[in-house]
């Protein structure tokens, strides 16, 4: 007898299954967390299938190795990104909010990828918006077939007739297959076509890229386990009041997971920055009070960047505590610690904080910028411009050393900066540096250094 079939809902968070829908999962907590999917049932439990071949058993040294087996991409920032190129046979997952630049990106780099042939499937785009994007960017001598299909099984065999180097997928949310139930966007559909399209990419060794939305929270569309299929996950970030995009690493098997490509929007598309060190820093920022300057580490990169903090009277019962590009839970973190080992009453005080060039401000090193730029704006005393503010704060108050120093420390000194405050306790430092060293066991010692002047 052929095997009989059920649906049961599924929690795309924690995997609870209920055989009815629920708004709130009763294991972890999510609400609309879950989805109907199919189980096959066996009619015979002691029915198994356990035959195997012996040329299904492969030796590891017998293996080809795919590290050796890249495409090198026109972007050098995506090759750094990936790792040294698009490994064959792979699935990268490119994320990112709407108007970002994640189709730009991807045919942009199609269009220069010189004696290649790329399959483009887009569900979203007619070929005529495509083809009028694509009139303004550099062309190169690839082959481009598009593809206006959105099934998932028609896209494979369309791959398998033309027999592309590269297929492009956008978006994963637009696929969908009829071996599972569900309008295209569910989450069982999201995640049954990326299994299909990561079997045929096994199989044929063609480097499959696909293209997905985020949701509200910051996160790809889509069930976590989406993330696990693929081999990369690349974060498109960027602000459209800005001109700089991030493409930042999240998961990758085949390279380093902390990389950072730095691009710049304009009207012909995406232009590549080389050496995007000071790109975040204004041309004058001496004078005003409220600002610091940190170094963000990423991988094997290094940015300046600007902490602008404002504190003022609150009009309100309630104070405000507004950042932008920055932890909230980790203001009121720092806001704390001031509050208890320095003194300070803020509790009618207003207090936004805001990380120039629209960057996502994540490292903890920067914490020591944050406390400066918020005492500079309390005492309204500009902080000196050549100085620059590397460190972690305790809860108990004290400045804690951060890891790769010495990239950070080499960054500063290339771009002019006279003076580093540091953690006392930090280590790994080439004393022979050109530059000016304070060294900084707690908070109260910002105060005294910084603003004793």
């Amino acid at each position: 007898m052929p095997p009989v079939s059920k649906t049961v809902f599924v929690c795309q968070q924690c995997a609870y299954k209920s055989p009815k829908w629920i708004g709130k999962c009763p294991s972890c907590g999510a609400w609309n967390s879950f989805s109907e999917e199919i189980v096959l049932k066996k009619t015979d439990p002691h029915q198994h299938s356990g035959n195997i071949t012996d040329s299904e058993l492969i030796d590891l040294a017998d293996v080809n190795p795919l590290d050796c087996e890249r495409i090198i991409l026109p972007f050098v920032e995506f090759n750094r990104v990936l790792g040294g190129g698009l490994v064959k046979g792979s699935v990268l997952l490119l994320g990112g909010e709407p108007g970002v630049g994640k189709s730009t990106l991807m045919l942009q780099t199609a269009l220069q990828l010189d004696g290649l042939k790329i399959l483009y499937v887009s569900g979203e785009e007619s070929p005529g918006q495509i083809r009028l994007r694509a009139s303004r960017f550099v062309k190169g001598s690839s082959e481009i077939l598009l593809y206006s299909g959105t099934i998932a099984e028609n896209i494979i065999a369309a791959a398998e007739k033309i027999k592309p180097d590269i297929v492009v997928v956008d978006s994963i949310q637009t696929v969908y297959t009829d071996q599972n139930p569900g309008s295209p966007g569910t989450v069982g559909q999201i995640r049954a076509c990326a299994q299909l399209l990561q079997r045929f990419a096994k199989q044929s060794l063609t480097p499959v890229i696909l293209i997905g939305h985020i949701t509200r929270e910051g996160n790809i569309a889509g069930p976590m386990a989406l993330e696990h299929i693929v081999d990369v996950v690349l974060q498109f970030e960027g602000d459209n009041n800005h001109y700089y995009r991030l493409l930042r690493t999240k998961k990758n098997r085949f390279g380093s997971a902390s990389e950072l490509g730095v691009f710049e929007m304009d009207q012909k598309g995406l232009i590549e920055v080389n050496d995007p060190g000071n790109i975040l820093l204004p041309d004058d920022y001496e004078g005003a009070s409220g600002t610091a300057i940190t170094a963000m580490n990423e991988g094997s990169r290094t940015l300046m960047i600007e902490v602008q903090a404002l504190a003022g009277n609150s009009v309100y019962s309630s104070p405000q505590r507004i950042t932008t590009g920055f932890d909230t839970r980790r203001l009121h973190m720092i806001i704390a610690v001031l509050e208890k080992r320095m003194g300070y009453r803020l509790g009618q005080k207003d207090i936004f904080l805001n990380i120039a060039g629209g960057i996502r401000l994540t490292d903890p090193a920067a914490d020591l910028a944050v406390l400066t730029a918020i005492l500079s704006s309390l005492t309204d005393i500009a902080v000196d411009a050549s100085s620059c503010f590397i460190g972690e704060i305790s809860l108990s108050g004290q400045v804690r050393p951060v890891s790769n120093i010495q990239m950070r420390i080499s960054e500063v000194i290339k771009l002019g900066f006279k003076k580093v405050y540091l953690s006392k306790y930090q280590q790994h430092l080439d004393t022979n540096i050109n530059i000016s060293v304070e060294r900084i066991s707690g908070i109260k010692e910002v105060a005294k250094k910084v603003f004793s002047a």
